[in-house]
């Protein structure tokens, strides 16, 4: 049986509601739900608060016990459970980090969300969130809004992008981390994965996939200054590392190398991502041909 989920109506003066509505328009495996300053987080009935992720408890073991099931159910074996903690990341961080993403590349707005503000069900594809700050440059309109902050330019934009995806992620890291045998170079690799791969993604599902790759591009360049103040962006120094390959018409296919492994490979040795730097040229070039000609 399909549950369907009713949203609500943003709060009054939202300024990310038109990127979420637009998300839900062309991506149909996510709905994101505003909530008012005084409504309580969504909690129970397979909602989990990023906080609760965050503080790798018992929630958090609720959270994994899921991969671990649709693995065994899909591949028919039992993953490490290192590789299924790297699944359950994969699962919560590539959402999340469109909840800052897509307004700042739509609307060059972007929202504050502390990990307390973000709840998720994973079976709906629905995450609940508060907005009570941003970030906007000088001419946007909704600089009169209440919990606006004015920045001077493009590149102080970007880098409340970075900062906001760190405030948010870099909590919920700490509480994967341990059971996912990696050090923080790497943890960081998967987020910038994250980052760079769902806005792609979206991208190319707007019409805007050339522009949402300059974009990442200059977001993430592969050297990044740390944020001054509380978790800082600790991305590898590959940045959204885009190239161009070259199909058998001449057709330019874009790809890039993931900064981290998903380790795919340990449940299916012969197949790996398409973006995975195991995956030869060669291998790209059939795959996103035969891609874009189904």
């Amino acid at each position: 049986m399909t549950v369907t989920a009713v949203s609500p109506p943003a709060p009054a003066g939202s300024p990310v509601a038109g990127a979420y509505t637009r998300l839900a328009q062309v991506f149909s495996g996510l709905r994101v739900v505003e909530q008012a300053a005084h409504e309580p987080a969504p909690r129970g009935a397979g909602w989990v608060g990023a906080d609760e992720l965050a503080a790798g408890g018992a929630a958090l073991d609720a959270f994994l016990a899921w991969d671990d099931a649709q693995v065994l159910k899909d591949y028919g074996r039992q993953a490490r459970p290192d590789v299924v903690a790297g699944f359950g990341l994969h699962r919560y961080a590539w959402p999340a980090c469109l909840l800052i993403t897509l307004p700042w590349f739509l609307h060059r707005r972007v929202p504050r969300l502390p990990a307390a503000d973000v709840a998720f069900h994973r079976t709906l594809g629905r995450m609940a969130v508060h907005v009570a700050a941003f970030a906007c440059l000088p001419d946007d309109p909704a600089a009169a809004l209440p919990g606006a902050r004015v920045v001077p330019d493009e590149e102080a934009l970007r880098e409340e992008v970075r900062a906001a995806v760190a405030q948010h992620l870099g909590p919920v890291l700490e509480g994967f981390g341990p059971r996912m045998r990696r050090g923080r170079r790497a943890l960081w690799g998967m987020v910038t994965d994250e980052v760079v791969e769902s806005l792609w993604y979206v991208g190319h599902l707007l019409g805007e996939e050339q522009r949402a790759m300059a974009e990442l591009e200059a977001l993430l360049p592969g050297s990044t200054a740390p944020h001054p103040t509380g978790y800082r962006w600790e991305g590898p120094p590959g940045g959204a590392g885009f190239r161009t390959l070259a199909g058998p018409d001449g057709t330019e296919l874009p790809t890039r190398d993931r900064a981290s492994c998903c380790l795919f490979y340990t449940i299916r040795p012969d197949d790996t991502c398409v973006t995975c730097p195991r995956t030869c040229d060669a291998d790209r070039i059939a795959r996103l041909t035969a891609a874009a000609t189904s």
